[in-house]
């Protein structure tokens, strides 16, 4: 008996990942639950296109729940990334500014595993341009086993001391698990205090980035 699909807003989920694994075997657990989440709500996924490490266990799940897979990554880091055979449609472009455009541009909703320097990195631009009103998706922090508590009391120390808005540390959701987090992004909608009005972007502004057509 085939197990019960569920139903989602989302159509497909853009996950940021680390190429690495991680010392503990709670981080893999976590971007397997993910990606066996993702399948059973029949949600495509986006991400960096790598085969190894965690980018490499969420993809190989979500492939093999028969939803379509989106790697997309800039021709220099083939070889770093891509290890044995990569699940899915493959999108190589020039650099990691193209590679983020079009991450943003095809999915609906954004979701950061634990990872490095990049992840972070993506995971905060992501915000930066929805409290800015580049887009008006869902993100969503997957804090497995506390690994983000330490970016989110900065977040909170950013509010105490004035360089966050009060009401924009709460512009995105985050969650321990990967069921609670994607329950709470199926509920999350940005107050109009939270976001400023997409009307202030345009494509001069924006160059290679989401337009604020493709961006809702």
């Amino acid at each position: 008996m085939e197990e019960a699909t569920q139903t989602s807003k989302f159509r497909r989920m853009c996950v940021f990942c680390g190429s690495n694994s991680g010392y503990r075997q709670v981080f893999s657990d976590a971007a397997t639950e993910l990606g066996d989440e993702l399948a059973k709500r029949r949600i495509d996924l986006v991400y960096g296109g790598g085969s190894v490490g965690l980018m490499g266990l969420i993809s190989q799940k979500v492939y093999d729940g028969g939803c379509h897979v989106l790697g997309v990554i800039p021709r220099a880091l083939m070889p770093l990334e891509i290890s044995g055979q990569t699940v899915g449609e493959v999108r190589i472009v020039s650099d990691m500014h193209e590679r983020k455009a079009a991450m943003a541009r095809e999915a609906d909703a954004f979701i950061a595993l634990p990872g490095g320097y990049g992840t972070m990195e993506e995971l905060l631009e992501m915000i930066t341009w929805l409290q800015l009103g580049i887009h008006k998706k869902p993100v969503g922090l997957l804090n497995v086993d506390g690994y983000y508590n330490s970016l989110l009391a900065l977040f909170d120390n950013g509010v105490e001391e004035g360089f966050i808005k009060p009401r924009a540390r709460d512009i995105f959701v985050s969650a321990p698990t990967a069921i609670e987090l994607l329950e709470k992004m199926e509920q999350y909608t940005p107050s109009h205090q939270q976001v400023a009005p997409q009307e202030s972007w345009n494509m001069e502004q924006l160059g290679n980035y989401p337009t604020q057509q493709n961006a809702q």
